[in-house]
């Protein structure tokens, strides 16, 4: 009975494996050239599907076939989604990441030379922003394409995560035998067990992984909500008491909503990064405790800032502070009112300690599944100013961290990983911005029609 239910669950993958690899070898078989002749958006994303590089008929002076050989080979065999494509100097560039991104459908590092100018950009779970800036300024300089590209390429392999799309493996030409390409299949179908086997394996213990990270978030986020819910218990509020207006009655209403969602979020949280609808929901609610209480005396509507950077439980911050944090620089940051007259007075804020591997330690120096807690209060714009030179900051603009806990300072939501296709579904803010602007100089999304600044 066993031996039947492994059989059956084995029958799927292996027959769809098997499929794979009878289209593969009548597409090789078959010797279709890539497509090269046209220049427009779709062929370049067509032929990127097949094989990292490109290079467009009007710019093959650029970069020969050999060095485009040698410079394919070396991303192939580092298996990374990197995406490169050489194209002529007046090739239109509005929105022409966002376009190429959408139409290939796969996450990754994309880096086009136009002409003798140079840019990319890449999806977050692949590549930080900031990292992304970092490599196209490092060799924007470069002159000669090859020396360009490669550099680039040498440098991106080490630090991106993710790994190649399937649709390269399908990629091929003339000139194959047809014997080698039967025995490869027979060998992929006899392995296809195995190697099923495997990514079951690692799949359940990347689950247990994120289960044991939940666990731990969980802890700290429910102390969130329980002193959230302190605080509305605190606060002696009847929506039908004399004075009470419209508007204290709906910062009320929003309060309560926001306390019921948190608490209903956690219980769906499923991963880490769910833990960041929580953390963002409870902001909420405590600023519109904050309006009430403005209204209730009398005082102008506080404006929207975030968190007290120490203690979000201790509400919005009505300021920002000079703070050195232990080994790290200096940056300022936002405060409540009580850690402000802390700081002024030389003594020590009130810092939010979390259970971690080393005992208790500030939420910053706590390991980095404190990410989407601390991405849900904060949001992804100061963010990493905030955390730059600590242990979370650090951790974060990893690819290894964004696979595992989100994708990046901005966006804890997962996402899709190196590689995978994922169609028109990505974070148009990645690849927006003008051509030229040093690899996400403007990542607001849209627009980007010209060149922009930087060279």
């Amino acid at each position: 009975m066993k031996v039947a239910l492994w059989a059956r669950s084995f029958a799927g993958p292996l027959i769809a494996l098997a499929l794979v690899v009878l289209t593969a070898l009548a597409v090789l078989t078959a010797g279709v050239p890539r497509a090269t002749a046209a220049t427009g958006v779709s062929a370049v994303a067509e032929a990127l599907r097949e094989s990292p590089v490109y290079v467009d008929p009007e710019a093959s002076g650029q970069l020969s076939q050999a060095d485009a050989h040698a410079l394919e080979q070396q991303i192939e065999d580092a298996g990374k989604p990197l995406f490169v494509a050489v194209l002529p100097a007046g090739y239109p560039t509005a929105d022409l990441f966002t376009d190429l991104r959408t139409a290939t459908g796969l996450t990754g590092l994309y880096a086009i030379r136009l002409g003798d100018r140079f840019d990319a950009r890449a999806d977050s779970s692949v590549l930080s922003r900031t990292a992304v800036q970092n490599l196209v300024s490092s060799v924007r300089n470069e002159t000669d394409a090859n020396t360009q590209l490669t550099d680039f390429t040498d440098r991106a392999l080490v630090n991106m995560g993710g790994s190649a799309p399937e649709s390269w493996g399908s990629s091929g030409g003339a000139g194959v035998s047809s014997t080698a390409l039967i025995t490869a299949g027979v060998v992929l179908v006899a392995g296809g067990a195995g190697a099923y086997t495997l990514v079951r394996r690692n799949r359940r213990r990347r689950a247990e992984e994120q289960r044991a990270a939940l666990d731990r978030l969980r802890v700290v986020v429910d102390e969130d909500i329980t002193a959230f819910g302190e605080e509305l218990d605190r606060l002696d509020f009847r929506p039908s008491e004399p004075g009470a207006d419209d508007g204290m009655r709906a910062d009320y209403e929003r309060a309560l909503d926001a306390y019921e969602q948190a608490k209903s979020f956690m219980a769906a949280a499923g991963k880490p990064e769910d833990v960041r609808a929580v953390t963002r929901t409870l902001e909420d609610g405590r600023f519109s405790l904050a309006r009430l209480a403005a209204r209730r005396t009398g005082r102008p509507l506080p404006e929207r800032r975030p968190p007290c950077f120490f203690d979000p439980r201790h509400g919005p911050s009505v300021g920002d502070a000079t703070w050195t944090p232990s080994g790290g620089a200096t940056r300022e940051v936002p405060v409540c009112a009580a850690d402000a007259t802390r700081l002024a007075d030389g003594r020590d804020p009130v810092i939010r300690e979390v259970d971690s591997e080393y005992g208790r330690r500030p939420y910053w120096e706590a390991g980095p599944a404190y990410g989407p807690w601390a991405g849900g209060y904060f949001g992804g714009g100061i963010l990493p100013g905030l955390l730059v030179g600590t242990m979370l900051g650090g951790l974060m603009a990893t690819p290894s961290y964004a696979a595992d806990y989100g994708t990046g300072y901005g966006d804890f939501g997962g996402g899709y990983q190196g590689g995978d296709v994922s169609g028109a579904d990505f974070d148009p803010g990645d690849f927006g911005g003008g051509f030229g602007d040093g690899g996400g100089g403007d990542f607001g999304g849209g627009g980007g029609g010209d060149f922009g600044g930087g060279f």
